[in-house]
Formats: C-alpha cells, sequence, structure tokens
C-alpha cells in the first residue's frame, strides 16, 4: 500500500482484447487536477513558494530491468541514502526484481532479525490495533464493485508534475477527493440513527509498516489543498509515521481510504472496509491492454483496475 508512484514499478503486460473503458468521473478527475496543477504553474506566487522545486532524486536511477537497470521502491530509496548504500550494486528479493527496503537494510548490516522455525512472533501494538479492526470490519454488510481505468492521461498528467516532487500516491489522492466532492454520500459514514456526512474529505492511504502492521496517514482536507501542498504533506506523514511520530488524528480522522498495490505487480484485489467510514478504494497496477476502441479499431491501452468496497448500509450499487 501506498507511499508509493503506482506507475514506477508495475510490469507491463499485453492481454487479449477487451472493450475500451467508455469515460467515466475518474477522466473528469483527473483533468480537474491537470487544470488546478496549470493554474498553479503559471502563478508566480506559487513558484515563489517553492510548490514547484524539484525533488532531489537518490543516486541511482531505477527503470525497468529490461534496460539493464534497477527498480527500486521508495523506502529502499529512503534507507539506501540514509545508510549511503549504492544501489548499483544491490540484487532486489522484491516482485520482479525490485529492490525493497529488506535488501537495503541487509546490506547495511540492518536486516530486521529472523524469525526461528517453529517459534511464536507474538503482535506488536500496530498488529493488534489491526486485529482488533478487521474483525470489526467483519460486522459490516459490504458490497463491492470494480471498473478498469485507462490511464494514459494520468500517466501524462503525472510525468509532467513527477520531477517537481509529487508522488503518484499523492496525485491519486487528490484525483479521489475532487470525485467525492460530487458523491459526498461515498464520503460519510454509518450511525445508529442514520448517515453521518463529513465535514471535510480526509484521505487515509494504507501503509505498511517496516516492523509489521499496517497505519493509514490521513490527508486531511485533501479537496481543498493543491497538489504540491498535498504531496509535500504526505511525504511529511509518511516519513513521521515510519519513525512513530503521528498523533491520533493524523492516522484516525480519514473519511476515505486508498490501498495501493500496483507497485509490487498486484492487477487487482479487494480491500477490507476500516472501521468508522463508509468506502475503500483498492488500487491495481497499470498494465498494457489490447483494446477494442470506440470507433471499434484494436488497439493499444494503459489500463489499471480499482475496486471499490463500501458500507451497503448507506450506500448503494449506483452510488458505487
Amino acid at each position: 500500500a501506498a507511499n508509493r508512484s503506482s506507475s514506477a514499478a508495475q510490469p507491463s503486460t499485453t492481454e487479449a482484447a477487451a472493450p475500451e473503458p467508455a469515460p467515466a468521473e475518474t477522466k473528469q478527475a483527473v483533468a480537474e487536477v491537470a487544470q488546478q496543477v496549470h493554474a498553479l504553474e503559471t502563478t508566480p506566487k506559487a513558484v515563489q513558494n517553492g510548490a514547484s522545486q524539484p525533488v532531489v532524486q537518490a543516486e541511482s536511477r531505477p527503470s525497468t530491468q529490461s534496460s539493464g537497470r534497477h527498480i527500486v521502491s521508495p523506502r529502499a530509496r529512503k534507507l539506501a541514502k540514509q545508510y549511503k548504500v549504492y544501489l548499483g550494486t544491490l540484487q532486489g528479493t522484491g516482485p520482479h526484481g525490485r529492490i525493497v527496503a529488506e535488501d537495503v537494510q541487509r546490506a547495511a548490516g540492518h536486516a530486521p532479525a529472523a524469525v526461528a522455525p517453529g517459534e511464536l512472533a507474538a503482535f506488536n501494538s500496530l498488529q493488534q490495533a489491526v486485529v482488533r479492526n478487521m474483525d470489526a470490519s467483519l460486522s459490516v454488510p459490504v458490497f463491492r464493485v470494480g471498473y478498469t481505468i485507462t490511464t494514459n492521461e494520468l500517466d501524462k498528467l503525472y510525468k509532467q508534475i513527477k520531477p517537481k516532487g509529487v508522488t503518484m500516491t499523492a496525485l491519486l489522492a487528490k484525483a479521489v477527493a475532487v470525485t467525492l466532492t460530487k458523491h459526498p454520500v461515498v464520503n460519510a459514514s454509518f450511525d445508529e440513527k442514520g448517515i453521518q456526512y463529513s465535514s471535510s474529505i480526509n484521505i487515509a492511504v494504507a501503509v505498511a509498516m517496516p516492523d509489521g502492521g499496517l497505519i493509514t496517514p490521513v490527508l486531511r482536507g485533501a479537496a481543498q489543498m493543491d497538489i504540491y501542498s498535498l504531496s509535500r504533506t504526505w511525504k511529511d506523514l509518511v516519513t513521521r509515521a515510519r519513525s512513530k511520530q503521528l498523533t491520533p488524528e493524523e492516522y484516525n480522522s480519514g473519511t476515505f481510504t486508498l490501498s495501493n498495490l500496483g507497485m509490487f505487480g498486484v492487477d487487482s484485489f479487494d480491500a477490507i472496509l476500516p472501521p468508522g467510514q463508509g468506502s475503500i478504494l483498492a488500487i491495481g497496477g497499470a498494465q498494457q491492454k489490447v483494446v477494442v476502441t470506440p470507433d471499434g479499431t484494436m488497439g493499444v491501452r494503459k489500463q489499471m483496475r480499482v475496486n471499490m468496497t463500501s458500507d451497503h448500509r448507506i450506500i448503494y450499487g449506483a452510488d458505487g
């Protein structure tokens, strides 16, 4: 899950032809974010405030294995800078040869202690919290809907703003927030007396912790924040989440959750609804697919699958 641009390490495969998805509100959401980016980039004040300052890249330059270079997770890249490990010498053990945090920790002599065969590893406090939340989720009647998104416009926008430090996670969160402004019930939650509509759009994003468990840093007021501020806020949240410095409000105030496994090569999955929320969106990796275009011709499009799990007590199929 999340702290990651979802397209950087996704495999490209070609599958059998399928109808090209009809335009949906996701395309409109990306267009709205693109308009906001254009407005920011043409405003001197935004530049003066550092909105367009490029992020300093790590020493290595990851890409696909087919080019003889390396695929590196964001966590691994950060640890490599911290431990001064040269990524070019590492052999990745993650999906598709991806260099993951454990590879860097091992090279730096900071690998987590191995669990002996037959040993019982006790849950840490974060893992215990996950267990409680998952048990609570079992009592909620949910339904799931899925949709395949053509990501050409999303990829184009991401290519434009990535050099300025914007992550794919921030871009997806912003697009979702823009969409939720038009569908407030999907941003609502169940109450015994009715539907509790949220006063703001707070996007929680699932992040795996190095020592086990999950935490969901929250981008509060995501619909009102510009994409550059949102990305800076996200990076700060993740950094403090890794060092366990988040306040409760920064990880338990979400009104809608994103879970992204695309960077692990996962093309589709269903996520479990967090307690106290109405919906969670599971984001798979983008893949090259052969499609039938609206004019009846064949073409190749980059597409990703998203699946939403929702509380059926307040949200119905048409809402999804």
